[in-house]
């Protein structure tokens, strides 16, 4: 297995493109196995974004410093999958706006990775190379040993439910 953080977040790309197309196969009477492959859908980006945030994009945005715009604009589309995981996490595959809001999610989340695919990370394989890309890879395998598997709510969402109820 490859320790090569790019090859690593790819596999994860494809794991979730392969859970999103079994979503949008389900059909609309297929409500238990639509909530079953939500539940698949948001653990791993659960996983994946805290990876990614915890480990790669600090890495990249202090080496690679032509990339600070599209870091921030990672930051802030995990922030949205995020807050759409929280709420998806909360609803019941009956729920009149499940699918739809899992539907955002999907195009928010391929939009995302279309992006970090096409555009950086090809710029990362140049500037960091291949012994850099290992390490940090390596420190991405083990920390999503214990990462988290559940969506919580966003800080933000945090910061405004206890505003309101203070």
């Amino acid at each position: 297995m490859s320790t090569d953080a790019i090859v690593l977040l790819k596999e994860d790309h494809k794991e979730m493109r392969r859970l999103f197309k079994e979503f949008q196969a389900a059909g609309d009477n297929a409500k238990k196995r639509k909530g079953q492959l939500v539940e698949g859908i948001l653990e791993a980006l659960t996983v994946h974004t805290y990876i990614e945030n915890q480990v790669l994009y600090p890495y990249v945005r202090e080496h690679v410093p032509d990339l600070e715009d599209d870091i921030l604009e990672s930051y802030e589309e995990h922030h949205v999958a995020d807050v759409l995981c929280f709420e998806l996490s909360t609803m019941k595959p009956d729920d009149e706006r499940f699918t739809a809001k899992t539907t955002v999610l999907i195009e928010s989340v391929t939009h995302h990775m279309d992006e970090e695919e096409q555009s950086w990370f090809p710029k990362v394989r140049v500037v960091l190379g291949r012994k850099q890309l290992q390490e940090i890879g390596a420190r991405m395998l083990e920390l999503k040993k214990t990462a988290p598997r559940k969506p919580t709510a966003p800080k933000a969402m945090k910061n405004a439910v206890n505003a309101m109820t203070a």
